[in-house]
């Protein structure tokens, strides 16, 4: 007992460094708010400038999107070897020691396993502004575990007028994801620039016409989706027409979940469908 506690107390110091050790390659470095136990070091990594993760927490799965640094953590050779239970405690105290919330911490029957035992720890916690998320999954008793951690943030969508009609021009359609609130229609302000793009192609090709088409994903009743998709799609329309776009150049429409892109089995499917396309006419 006293040496797991002296375990926790040494790891609970490295978790709470902001800066990550290089150990001589980019990727294979810790993340910027959590750092390997002692004995384990990063073997291999996975990090993304924007992706999403769904983090269980026992009864259900949260999709998160955003930055993601997904590292596996190996056992140094000879070195002592953690239990999986140590492993989810040591990171479990390091969310608790920082003001946030541990979600799970056990096993997880609904999560993918991986060839894991199943068992789990996800958290989350505020730290700089920012919305952090933690998943840490222990496996083969731990001799190894994998570490992912998400910077919550909405996708900047990085599309030009010029590449909207580009692919109008190739397949008759584009798909965005413009931000709302769930279960509302107005635009967020993050996606405010891509609205901007979208009204920039309709000024310079005054010849185009086009549907404004909402999609959701299959949360929730049928209907009600499909009434939310089009006050989605009729608030593009409004934003667009309020930068001097003429109101007989655009339709809206709502499909709700009826044409989906994705698998809705999935969060990372469900996202995908939840999309506004602006389709040629």
């Amino acid at each position: 007992m006293k040496q797991f506690v002296l375990l926790v107390c040494f790891s609970m110091a490295i978790f709470l460094s902001l800066n990550a050790t290089s150990r001589g390659d980019d990727d294979l470095r810790d993340t910027p708010y959590f750092s390997a136990m002692p004995n384990y070091y990063v073997g291999d990594a996975a990090d993304k400038e924007f992706d999403t993760y769904s983090f269980p927490d026992g009864k259900k799965n949260i999709a998160v999107e955003g930055k993601l640094w997904k590292k596996q953590y190996w056992l140094r050779e000879n070195a002592r070897q953690a239990s999986e239970l140590q492993i989810m405690k040591n990171y479990s105290n390091a969310v608790k020691s920082m003001g946030g919330k541990v979600l799970l911490e056990g096993q997880c029957s609904d999560c993918d396993a991986g060839g894991c035992s199943g068992n789990t720890m996800t958290g989350t916690v505020s730290k700089g502004g920012r919305e952090i998320w933690i998943a840490a999954i222990p496996c083969n008793d731990g001799a190894d575990y994998t570490l992912v951690v998400v910077e919550k943030e909405a996708m900047k969508q990085d599309v030009t007028a010029n590449e909207m009609l580009e692919a109008l021009n190739q397949q008759g359609f584009v798909a965005l994801h413009i931000n709302f609130d769930t279960g509302k229609a107005a635009i967020k302000p993050e996606s405010q620039p891509l609205v901007d793009q979208v009204a920039k192609l309709l000024k310079n090709n005054p010849s185009l016409t086009v549907s404004i088409e909402g999609h959701t994903d299959n949360v929730g009743n049928s209907a009600k989706n499909k009434e939310l998709s089009k006050q989605r799609a009729e608030s593009v329309v409004n934003a667009l027409t309020k930068q001097g776009i003429a109101a007989k150049r655009l339709s809206a429409a709502g499909w709700g979940q009826e044409k989906p892109v994705a698998d809705n089995k999935t969060e990372e499917g469900k996202a995908k469908n939840r999309r506004v396309e602006i389709v040629k006419k």
